[in-house]
């Protein structure tokens, strides 16, 4: 019997290498141009250009499956210089087309191009992608579909359509303008004037009745619908009138299906979900609104679209869903403590049991001091945003050039592995924990570590729920929860088992979350927080994970042909 067992395990094996080896020689290499420009929109009853991707907003979707390579050739005819960034490709080896400015490449200057490798590995379901300079990702941003390798199916039954949301936003100023006002003065940026759904503000706004964005519908079919937060600074409500939605993914990883009547999707995040048509023939509303309990400003207005059953006749009344209100941390909260992986033999869970790097990193809204009370931000002083009590400073030459050539006067490698100092982190806050630090740190893992990061919120300056985002990696949220954490009781409730697989989450106001993963991705990669305004804050740091003993496990040469700093 054990004989045969090791047979049987055997030709599993054998099974298993044929079908990647399959699988590899299936993949493709796709190719895409886009050419960055100004475009004119009416939106909100006036009319502005807006940097966009080939003139569309939201820009084109990149299709591939799983194990495809895409090259995108990037050419900028904006006013400024512009980076793309793959949010949640990992890019095995290869940082030098990650994108993010001034960590692993200078910007594309007005006139110039540049092509970027594109390497999808693991990844099945939806990403997406968006500039990677200050606030330009407002308007250049766009899906990424990852598509089952071929001869493999999705792992639930094969909808009858799908269909792409991008939930975005509108503002009626330049947001460059904005956001360099902001930086300048040291005050609040200012917020949006509308959300979006696939570039409409929708029927709430007396000139965008035409224009609502509806997806129509056949009766009694089931379609996958691919939400997308690209939204700047607020998380989102979003729900459909009378119908559930069934979850089934969330940052290109599949979960343990379960149904809910509304989502709470992070800026970054995206979730595929199921929708059945099974209503009545008519109208429904499609609806978002913020999650944003905080004092901080936010954009508290609702955009809207229309699910549209195909038929003849249509009801004149449109039902709208109810979502919890914009501070309703329980009702957030509740939603994200349901993802699950999925945890089939089709899609494993390998979550780190032991750990070999530790890092404990608080996350705080901050000032910086400005002499008799010069700047726009609380007290007279200027806002600021921190790790661990550092506010990062974004240098002028590229880090990931700096380390891999061994640059000087770039970076330092001394980010701390705990703040400086401990406090009660989610009460009453003193003075010596409102002013961080300034410094372009990183913080250095070895290859093939497996790293345990406790973010810890806290209570200084305006306190929120923090999406942190980590480029290179999908991670395990192997627990989460309110107040300090505590470093004995809290990880004996960590789920080890389906704990869910995600590049982006939240850090719960006042509260913790850890994340586990295995650094076998070496290069340097951007970690930060993807509320906009606290990144341009200093909300950021940057993981180096340095090469392994061989060249298949090192950092992949650069391209020959890189944005020049200069």
């Amino acid at each position: 019997m054990k004989k045969m067992d090791s047979i049987l395990r055997f030709l599993g094996l054998i099974l298993l290498l044929m079908a990647s080896l399959l699988c590899m020689a299936q993949a493709k290499v796709l190719h895409y141009d886009f050419v960055l420009k100004e475009a004119k929109f009416k939106k909100l009853c006036s009319t502005k250009s807006i940097l966009t991707v080939n003139g569309t907003f939201p820009g084109p979707t990149i299709r591939v499956n799983k194990g495809d390579t895409a090259f995108v050739n990037v050419y900028n005819q904006g006013k400024y210089g512009v980076t793309i960034h793959w949010h949640g490709v990992k890019q095995p080896r290869n940082p030098w087309s990650d994108g993010p400015e001034n960590i692993t490449q200078c910007p594309i200057k007005p006139g110039k191009n540049f092509t970027q490798e594109i390497i999808f590995s693991d990844e099945e379901g939806t990403l997406w992608w968006h500039a990677h300079s200050d606030w330009t990702r407002a308007t250049v941003h766009g899906a990424i579909i990852i598509s089952p390798a071929p001869n493999t199916n999705y792992p639930f039954t094969k909808p009858y359509a799908e269909q792409t949301i991008i939930l975005g936003e509108w503002y009626k100023g330049d947001v460059m303008a904005i956001i360099n006002e902001a930086l300048a003065t040291g005050g609040d940026p200012n917020v949006s004037d509308a959300f979006t759904i696939n570039g409409e503000p929708g029927d709430l706004y007396a000139c965008s009745n035409a224009t609502t964005y509806r997806l129509t519908v056949n009766q009694g079919k089931t379609y996958l619908l691919r939400i997308i937060n690209s939204i700047m600074n607020e998380e989102q409500f979003f729900g459909i009138a009378k119908h559930k939605l069934t979850v089934v993914a969330t940052d290109a990883a599949y979960t343990s299906q379960f149904t809910t009547d509304y989502l709470m999707i992070s800026p970054g995040q995206t979730m595929d979900v199921l929708l059945t048509a099974n209503q009545s023939a008519g109208r429904y509303y499609i609806v978002s609104t913020p999650f944003a309990d905080t004092s901080a400003p936010f954009d508290n207005t609702t955009t809207t679209a229309i699910l549209q059953y195909n038929s003849s006749k249509l009801p004149s009344s449109i039902p709208f869903p109810t979502l919890p209100t914009y501070n309703n941390k329980t009702a957030a909260e509740n939603f994200t403590k349901r993802l699950r992986s999925l945890a089939s033999n089709a899609h494993p869970v390998n979550v780190p049991q032991s750990i070999t790097k530790r890092i404990f990193m608080t996350v705080s809204v901050n000032q910086i001091y400005c002499p008799n009370a010069s700047c726009s931000g609380p007290a007279g002083n200027r806002l600021a945003a921190s790790l661990n009590n550092i506010s990062f400073q974004s240098p002028k030459i590229d880090i990931l050039e700096a380390y891999y050539r061994g640059l000087p006067n770039v970076f330092t490698k001394d980010f701390p592995k705990q703040p400086p100092y401990y406090f009660n982190f989610t009460g009453t806050v003193g003075n010596n924990t409102i002013y961080p630090s300034l410094g372009t740190k990183a913080l250095i893992v070895n290859y093939n570590d497996s790293v345990e990061i406790v973010f810890q919120g806290t209570n200084v300056g305006a306190a929120e729920n923090h999406p942190m985002h980590l480029h290179g990696y999908s991670f395990y949220v192997v627990g989460t929860g309110s107040g300090n954490f505590n470093n004995k009781t809290d990880p004996k409730s960590y789920n080890l088992k389906d704990p869910p697989l995600v590049n982006t989450v939240g850090v719960p106001k006042n509260g913790w979350v850890t994340i586990r993963f295995i650094a076998n991705n070496p290069g340097v990669w951007f970690m930060h927080c993807h509320l906009e305004r606290h990144a341009s804050w200093g909300m950021n740091t940057v993981l180096i994970v340095q090469n392994g003993s061989t060249n298949a496990t090192s950092i992949r040469p650069p391209p020959k042909h890189m944005p020049p700093c200069s």
